[in-house]
C-alpha cells in the first residue's frame, strides 16, 4: 500500500483551494460565497498541518496555527452572516448583484 506523501495533502489543498476560489468569484448569493470562503481556509488549515508534519513532527506548530485559522474563520462567518441578515432585511435579497450602494 503506497504511503501518503507531503505532495499528495499539496495537491489536495490546492484542489480544495481552487475549488473554494472558483465559487468565490462565480456565486451570486453572499451565503454561498461565505461556504467558499470557509473551503479556502480549510485548504490552508490542510497546508499547515501536513507541512508541520512533515517538516517538524515533533512540534505542533502547524496544528496550533490551524486552530488560530478556525477561530478567526468562525468569527469571520458569525459577522459576515450577521450583516448579511442586517442587508436582508433592508433590501430583501442576499444577491450580490444587488449591493450596489458604494457605486457611481
Amino acid at each position: 500500500m503506497p504511503e501518503i506523501s507531503l505532495t499528495h495533502y499539496v495537491v489536495l489543498s490546492a484542489l480544495l483551494f481552487s475549488i473554494g476560489l472558483f465559487g468565490v468569484l462565480t456565486k451570486r448569493n453572499a451565503v454561498a460565497v461565505l461556504i467558499c470562503i470557509e473551503l479556502m481556509l480549510n485548504a490552508v488549515n490542510i497546508n499547515l498541518v501536513a507541512f508541520s508534519k512533515y517538516i517538524t513532527p515533533a512540534d505542533f506548530i502547524g496544528q496550533i496555527f490551524s486552530i488560530f485559522v478556525i477561530t478567526v474563520a468562525a468569527a469571520e462567518v458569525g459577522v459576515g452572516l450577521a450583516i448579511i441578515i442586517a442587508i436582508y432585511r433592508n433590501r430583501l435579497s442576499v444577491n450580490l448583484d444587488d449591493f450596489d450602494w458604494l457605486k457611481w
